[in-house]
């Protein structure tokens, strides 16, 4: 049991947004491991690296090389550390509850991929919540009984 994030969760974590906040509290009151996934640590990762190429062509997009760096540093720590810890996945199981969400919510709903596969790790992992700060992630994973605390 526990909570499983997804990319928004750790954008407030590691970038300051108008989320900090709220992830700073429910760090400091859940103070184990959180699990997290080779996947999405993956998009966290990929998310940066493509904010640095958005500021980079027009600076009112994204953000910096140095901000990325930092961020993307700060996660490295944060897994040493063991605040957050990387789950093994079966991904062809993932995918199975993955294929059942899609079938079950897009046409109603209209998820991406990305969002349909942390809700179906989550679920996998025998998570209890989920953490997001995405209204229609909520929704999914609301839809599949995971709490969702924001």
């Amino acid at each position: 049991m526990g909570y499983f994030p997804d990319t928004s969760f750790l954008c407030s974590r590691y970038r300051n947004q108008i989320f900090t906040p709220r992830v700073i509290d429910w760090m400091d009151e859940n103070p184990a491991p959180l699990p997290v996934s080779s996947f999405l640590l993956l998009e966290f990762r990929q998310s940066c690296r493509l904010q640095v190429r958005l500021h980079r062509n027009d600076r009112t997009k994204g953000f910096g090389q140095a901000e990325a760096t930092a961020m993307l540093r700060d996660l490295q720590a944060d897994l040493a550390l063991r605040i957050l810890e990387t789950r093994p996945v079966d991904w062809h199981e993932v995918h199975h509850i993955a294929e059942r969400l899609s079938a079950t919510y897009t046409a109603a709903a209209g998820h991406r991929l990305a969002d349909i596969l942390h809700v179906a790790t989550a679920i996998h992992l025998g998570m209890a919540g989920f953490l997001t700060f995405d209204d229609r992630q909520r929704a999914l994973a609301e839809a599949e009984g995971l709490a969702v605390p924001f």
